[in-house]
């Protein structure tokens, strides 16, 4: 199936049914449907080719997503732009993807006027919500072109999404990812987050130009809601899960801290509540208990990369759980079992594959991988070798097949000749009261070539002394793992997805000098 046919699945087997909701406005399957096909219409009659790039610059928002699914519709490549990215970054990512047609909604258009003379290959403006001198108004637009389907064949290795990597260990890579691996994403999603007769309820809190956008199609696929929150608030979340009566969505672990830290949270009800995932940065595991005891028995852990797209492997929530008691710090700290569809692979430095129990780099094969990425087959040879994706994650199997990530490649810390995992140490700092989020880094020293460091980010009115911290860890670690210094900083960076940007937070410390690694 192609990306385009998820949607129009649900749209067959729930035709008049509720597809969306955004500010108590409800969206049909036959009115979003229909919508994506005058787009389609727009951008064949515009003259644009089967896997032309385009791009959609906004919020959450319905009729924004609309025009993404009719992108899908006439063959063309996605690129995914946040609307939260600093403005240099988008247009490095526009014009290096040679990104051709732009929509964009009206709070963004001062903006991107100010950028037109840099992005000299779009040759297509659309203002979503608005009639601009230079671009007409998504309604103005569409109403010349029908909302009947036309045949359009699709392939399993089209290019459906061109998106760029976090960005947390240089400039990003553009990633060629195809209906093929789309599929697989969403079949094994399927699969590991049933539903009987009941239809999901989804909520896109985060970024639907990311991966609440993907997260949402599942749930289209099976005829289900999706409703979608325009700004992250924390309070309208809550309101709208409540109200909605919401049954999955999907939070990084930074916002999930900030959520457990509302006064009365516990009050509130979430008993509609199946599936709440969290990924794409470790999670506390202090933390995670917190959140099955406020949540409930729901949290569910995902694993995956832009290169192998959010379903390498899932710790589904029963797996949260041992004999009716909640798991061990083991299993919790783990990404789960590794998916049906792929093969998984811990493999040495000479390719070989290493057995249970062994550290080495994780490496995934199989439907779920990308096409390579755009105009860079150097860094394609170098990630896809022999048919294995190299994540550049290390990691382990344990003796239950569960998948323990130890840190990536770029952040491993080599100190006095011993190697040093941050996530292993950063476990233990979370796990202090006083603790809202930690980084571990490597920073320059005469002595051992690189010292362990911890960055550390309290909890509001909370306080603990670097003493205590490097103490906390030597009892638990050994001296060897241990902080040699602590500092704290009112925020640590962030992506505008939530992860810490280690790169960003080493260049502090390795000004004029060369790390090793």
């Amino acid at each position: 199936m192609a990306v385009i046919d998820f949607f129009d699945r649900g749209w067959r087997i729930n035709p008049h049914g509720i597809a969306y909701i955004q500010d108590e406005r409800n969206y049909s399957f036959q009115e979003v449907g229909e919508l994506s096909w005058r787009v389609a219409n727009g951008l064949f009659a515009a003259g644009f080719a089967k896997e032309a790039k385009a791009a959609v610059w906004a919020d959450n928002d319905v009729t924004a997503w609309t025009c993404m699914l009719g992108m899908w519709r006439a063959g063309m490549t996605l690129i995914p732009v946040n609307g939260r990215n600093a403005p240099a970054e988008n247009q490095f990512i526009l014009d290096f993807f040679d990104c051709e047609t732009l929509f964009f909604q009206k709070a963004f258009a001062s903006t991107i006027e100010a950028l037109r003379s840099s992005l000299p290959k779009v040759r297509f403006w659309v203002c979503i919500d608005a009639e601009l001198p230079w671009a007409p108004s998504l309604a103005k637009w569409t109403e010349d072109h029908p909302s009947t389907a036309v045949r359009i064949d699709y392939y399993m290795d089209d290019v459906v999404t061109l998106a760029g990597t976090g960005g947390t260990t240089g400039a990003p890579k553009g990633v060629m990812n195809t209906n093929r691996a789309y599929q697989t994403f969403f079949a094994q999603f399927m699969m590991a987050f049933p539903y009987g007769t009941e239809r999901p309820v989804n909520l896109a809190a985060a970024p639907m130009t990311h991966t609440a956008g993907m997260l949402s199609l599942p749930c289209t696929a099976r005829g289900g809601t999706v409703v979608v929150l325009t700004k992250p608030d924390p309070a309208l979340l809550l309101e709208a899960i409540e109200r909605y009566r919401v049954t999955e969505f999907f939070l990084p672990p930074t916002v999930i801290y900030r959520l457990l830290d509302i006064p009365g949270i516990e009050k509130r009800d979430f008993s509609s509540l199946k599936y709440f995932l969290y990924g794409a940065a470790p999670m506390s595991v202090e933390k995670l208990k917190r959140a099955i005891e406020v949540f409930g028995p729901v949290m569910a852990g995902a694993y995956g990369q832009t290169e192998a797209p959010s379903s390498i492997s899932y710790l589904t929530p029963a797996e949260h759980f041992v004999a009716g008691r909640i798991a061990p710090d083991d299993r919790l700290s783990s990404v789960g079992r590794p998916n049906p569809l792929i093969r998984v692979e811990i493999l040495g430095k000479g390719g070989q594959v290493l057995p249970q129990g062994k550290s080495g780099e994780i490496c995934v094969r199989g439907d779920l991988l990308m096409k390579g990425y755009y105009k860079a087959p150097d860094k394609t040879a170098e990630t896809i070798v022999d048919g294995w994706l190299h994540t550049g994650d290390i990691g382990h199997l344990d003796a239950d097949g569960y998948l323990h990530i130890t840190d990536r490649t770029k952040d491993m810390i080599i100190s006095g000749g011993f190697n040093v995992y941050p996530s292993e140490v950063e476990q233990v700092i979370w796990s202090h009261p006083a603790v809202q989020d930690c980084a571990v880094i490597g920073v320059p020293d005469e002595k051992w070539g690189e010292a362990v460091k911890a960055v550390v980010e309290l909890n509001v009115g909370q306080s603990v002394s670097a003493e205590e911290l490097i103490a906390l860890c030597k009892e638990r670690l050994g001296s060897v793992r241990t902080p040699k210094s602590v500092d704290f900083v009112a925020a640590l960076p962030r992506s505008t997805v939530g992860k810490v940007l280690k790169k960003d937070l080493r260049e502090q410390y390795w000004q004029g000098q060369q790390r090793r690694i």
